[in-house]
């Protein structure tokens, strides 16, 4: 495949009217500089629409485009559920998780383990997320998208991955996380149109004159076992979806993981103007997450009818965009790159705020309180903490992943051993007030130490049944440690004076919604 001219025209209109938005929006009122609120938080003042969107954008990138669509073609719609389940966990998120973080103006989450445990678990967990995010996440979401981009415009993949890292780098870096969020509207909705409009050709091809609609229902008569959403222990790719612990299993761990605490995701809610903006935000998110799978999946399990002979099931989502016209494709390409683009630059900025504010900042705090000099001091600081992350992606990307057969398969479990662990400490740092430092740190090892022997001497046990079990295993030890060895008297300062649980009448509507379509869909495919 190569881009026509006209493709070209369309991916450079783009390119420089989404960087051109971003140092609109993010540019300095008069006589105002930029402090670390401003950069970091984007003044904590994003609006519902930016935050969703943002969700959204900092998610999907071209693993998850590739990678999910690839596994509709392998395994079928049974891989939407982390889509599907993840709209059930946003409301969670919203209903319990931010009326504490916002109320205790929280802006990291390695600061709130240390308000809320102590000073050492905020630097373990600061060091630990700085390497994740650089070495597995920044640098699997180049590469692969460097590899994405490589094989829908044959660009030689070293020049893509140089591109990307830098593009991403530069888009962001003036702005901060203001130059992300506000722009993410712009970027999912190119996500949003380029995934409809393949799904409307694929499907349209598939059913002839009968249209999209008999296109859908040709595509299940013709692949059945594709439309499976629990599976069976029979099935082949049992191991990867283990029947129903997608609904009620390990699936979970990960998802409260990745939505409540990961600061890359977390980070735009805690932006927010305030905490009903940040849940109808969060609502937003959720009923996107609904509408993923049509945008990503069906694209992948239509090509098991129009391309049943593919090498690799990742070649679905690229085999599929040759469907498209001069012009069209390069609009769905601008959307490919605007995935990639908008997660790297997320990626970003969330490491250059750990850095900054958990790690550099913390010997400023302690002084006394920061003048404007050390404002613009900081500021500085994670703009530099921003360019060395990514120097350091764009170099380690060949060396890490390029012998990797299934990188994002690989990352997934790397990432999987610390998951558990995280989960365990946040719930009981939010609803338990014995939960101690000895029991936090206990836990996090314990994930890591346990994850790796099962691996070792049960490999046959599936990834999400690891977690779960690995997840109650951390958290009795952590309970155990914490009545067993005490917490300093003023260790928690986290407060929930002044916390409310309940919700709008706007929020509960559309979460009865969001659980009363996902019933819909299961009941359907079951």
């Amino acid at each position: 495949m190569r881009l026509s001219t006209i493709d070209l025209i369309v991916v450079i209109i783009y390119a420089i009217g989404i960087f051109g938005l971003a140092q609109w929006v993010s540019r300095d009122k008069g006589g105002h500089e930029k402090d670390s609120s401003d950069y970091f938080l984007a003044s904590k003042s994003l609006p519902w629409w930016a935050i969703g969107a943002s969700l959204i954008a900092a998610n999907i990138s071209a693993e998850q485009i590739v990678g999910m669509a690839g596994s509709g073609y392998a395994i079928g719609l049974a891989i939407a559920s982390y889509e599907w389940m993840a709209a059930l966990t946003l409301l969670i998120v919203g209903k319990f998780f931010l009326p504490i973080f916002l109320r205790n103006e929280i802006y990291t989450m390695p600061q709130f383990l240390e308000q809320r445990y102590g000073p050492s678990i905020r630097t373990l967990m600061a060091v630990f997320w700085l390497a994740l995010y650089v070495f597995v996440n920044l640098t699997s979401i180049i590469w692969l998208g460097s590899i994405a981009v490589t094989q829908v415009a044959g660009v030689d993949q070293t020049v893509a991955l140089v591109g990307l890292g830098l593009f991403a780098l530069l888009y962001q870096l003036k702005g901060g996380l203001k130059a992300v969020a506000l722009t993410d509207i712009v970027q999912v909705t190119l996500l949003v149109f380029g995934g409809l409009t393949i799904s409307y050709l694929t499907l349209s091809q598939i059913g002839g004159e009968a249209g999209v609609i008999g296109g859908f229902h040709e595509l299940t008569r013709r692949a059945p076992e594709k439309f499976d959403m629990i599976l069976s222990a029979d099935n082949p790719f049992y191991k990867d979806l283990p029947g129903l612990s997608v609904l009620i299993g390990g699936m979970w761990i990960a998802n409260l993981s990745y939505w409540g605490f990961n600061q890359y995701i977390i980070q735009r809610a805690l932006a927010a103007k305030s905490l009903p903006e940040a849940q109808k935000g969060i609502v937003f998110a959720a009923f996107l997450k609904l509408l993923m799978p049509l945008v990503i999946v069906v694209p992948g399990i239509a090509a098991v009818v129009l391309a049943p002979d593919l090498a690799k099931p990742d070649e679905a989502y690229p085999t599929m965009m040759r469907l498209l016209p001069s012009g069209l494709l390069g609009l769905v390409f601008a959307a490919l790159i605007a995935a990639i683009i908008a997660s790297t630059a997320s990626k970003i900025n969330s490491i250059a705020t750990i850095f900054t504010l958990d790690l550099y900042a913390k010997r400023t705090s302690e002084s006394g309180a920061m003048d404007k000099a050390m404002e613009r001091k900081l500021v500085r600081v994670g703009r530099i903490a921003a360019s060395v992350a990514i120097f350091i992606a764009i170099v380690a990307a060949r060396p890490l992943l390029g012998g990797a057969d299934q990188a994002f398969q690989f990352i997934q479990e790397f990432s999987g051993f610390f998951t558990p662990g995280i989960t365990v400490i946040f719930l009981l740092g939010l609803f338990w007030k014995r939960a101690t430092e000895a029991g936090a740190i206990g836990a996090a090892v314990a994930s890591v130490l346990l994850s790796w022997l099962l691996r070792s001497v049960a490999p046959s046990i599936p990834f999400m049944d690891r977690m779960a079990l690995v997840f109650f295993l951390s958290l009795a030890l952590a309970v155990v440690l914490s009545l067993a060895v005490k917490g300093r008297g003023n260790a928690n300062r986290i407060t929930m004076e002044g916390v409310r649980f309940q919700t709008s009448t706007g929020f509960n509507v559309a979460g009865v919604g969001v659980i009363l379509i996902l019933i819909a869909l299961y009941a359907t495919w079951w």
